[in-house]
Formats: structure tokens, C-alpha cells, sequence
């Protein structure tokens, strides 16, 4: 039961009921964001998977280490994103009603094709984490210490981020202004910088298991969905509609990502 293709089947077909199960709630509530909870949770209920399948078979220290990396990684954006869902609920992210304009008259199955789309990408990404458990090596490697190092720098900042983000808008005068405060004053996107550095940090880990460094695409689709796709280019859109100039003068003076000086105000 430990090798690598019986337990990568074994994942897929727990994502597939579980975002099953999750795409008939959303219809009963009308709501298709939770989707995104169970997209973080799922890493957490497959490393346990692979780890009890794997436990005889490898090094211990490296299976607590990766558990506590995916179920740290999974717990906290899960939570994080129920949390904000069940405060915004019936109304469902602006990413859900654009795609029901889209796909008006076919919703049903369209979005249950989207949310099995998001299954075969949870799965692909708990690739690095699944290799960590069947690694036979009976000792850490420097790879596995500075990716476990890379991810904790990372998941403590993005957590910071959102705290930060959060206190901002518990602030009733702050209703329609831009957030500048902390992190958000080097990076109009810290949590997605940080977001990519976890995944970064997962990548290094794998770096330490044989064919681990093939992993590679896990971080660059992060990275590429962050920059390219639901990330950044639509938070952005959304911001400069509802802030118009005060949010187009914050893209002028701070980076979009990566965290740096800002530059000074017009």
C-alpha cells in the first residue's frame, strides 16, 4: 500500500468525493465559494492518508515534519477562508458570479467539472508532501531543513498579512480606503507573496526524496495563478472599482508583490 502510483490513486479518488460533496452543498446554498475551503482543507486529510500507509516504511522525524507543514499550510488558509466566507454568506466571491454569467444555463455541470478541476490540482500539489513520506532515507537532508525553515518564514508572514488586512477593515472609518498598514505598505499582495513562498518551502522539502526536484511545477503553478489568473490581476480589477483613485495611486507607489520600499506619493 506504500507505493507511489497506488497512493496517488488512492488521494484522487478521496479529493473526488470529497469536492463531490462539496459542489451538492454549494448547490443546496446556492453559494459555489466553498469550493475554496475544501481546496485548503484537502491537503490535510490526504498527508494523514499517506502518512498512516507509509508510517512503517520511513523515517519518522520526516513524516511529523511533513505532517505538520501540510496540516499547518491546510488548517490555516481553510480556516482562514471559512471564516470569511460564513461572515459573507449568501453573497458569493465576485470570481463565482463572473463564471455564472459565463456559464449561465449549464451551471450544474459546468461547475461540477470546476470543482473536480480543483481535486486533480490539490492532488497534483500534495505530490511533494507524498514523496517526503515514501522517501527511505533514514536521515533529514539540508534540502528538507531549509524548506521546512522557507515555510514557516512563509506561512508566519502570510499570516501576518491577513491579521493585518483583517484589522484594517474591523475599523469602521477605514470603510472604502485603501490598506497601507504593515506589510501592506511594501506589497499590495503580501499574503499572495507569501502564499508562493510556502509553496516554495514545500518544493525544497520534496528536494530531500528521490525525483522530488520534478516537483518544481507545484510552486510555478501557485505563482502562476497568483500573477496571471484569480489572484492578483482580479483582486486588482475589483480594487480600483470600488477605490478608484486612492487604490490607482497605490499602484503607483508600492510593488504588486514582492515586498519593497514604496515609492513616494504624488
Amino acid at each position: 500500500m506504500n507505493s507511489f502510483a497506488t497512493l496517488l490513486l488512492l488521494g484522487a479518488a478521496v479529493a473526488f468525493v470529497l469536492f463531490t460533496l462539496t459542489w451538492l452543498l454549494s448547490r443546496k446554498l446556492d453559494n459555489y465559494s466553498f469550493v475554496d475551503i475544501t481546496w485548503s482543507y484537502t491537503l490535510g486529510v490526504l498527508a494523514p492518508l499517506y502518512a498512516i500507509c507509509t508510517w512503517s516504511t520511513g523515517h519518522p522525524p520526516r513524516h511529523v515534519l511533513a505532517l505538520v507543514m501540510a496540516i499547518g499550510w491546510s488548517l490555516r488558509l481553510g480556516t482562514y477562508l471559512l471564516l470569511r466566507i460564513k461572515s459573507h454568506h449568501p453573497h458569493e466571491d465576485v470570481r463565482y458570479q463572473v463564471l455564472r454569467k459565463k456559464w449561465q444555463g449549464h451551471l450544474g455541470s459546468r461547475f461540477f467539472a470546476f470543482f473536480q478541476a480543483q481535486a486533480v490540482l490539490i492532488v497534483l500539489l500534495s505530490i511533494p508532501v507524498l514523496l517526503a513520506f515514501i522517501n527511505p532515507s533514514s536521515t533529514l537532508s539540508l534540502w528538507e531543513i531549509a524548506g521546512a525553515i522557507l515555510w514557516l518564514i512563509a506561512l508566519t508572514g502570510e499570516g501576518v498579512a491577513d491579521w493585518q488586512m483583517r484589522q484594517f477593515k474591523a475599523a469602521p472609518g477605514n470603510r472604502g480606503k485603501v490598506c497601507t498598514a504593515g506589510l501592506w505598505q511594501y506589497s499590495r499582495h503580501p499574503n499572495y507573496f507569501f502564499e508562493s513562498l510556502v509553496w516554495w518551502g514545500f518544493w525544497l522539502f520534496a528536494c530531500g526524496s528521490p525525483w522530488g526536484w520534478l516537483t518544481l511545477y507545484a510552486p510555478l503553478l501557485i505563482l502562476h495563478f497568483v500573477l496571471r489568473v484569480t489572484g492578483i490581476p482580479l483582486t486588482e480589477k475589483c480594487a480600483v472599482e470600488s477605490k478608484g483613485d486612492a487604490y490607482r495611486e497605490y499602484q503607483r507607489t508600492t510593488s504588486a508583490f514582492i515586498p519593497w520600499f514604496p515609492k513616494k506619493s504624488s
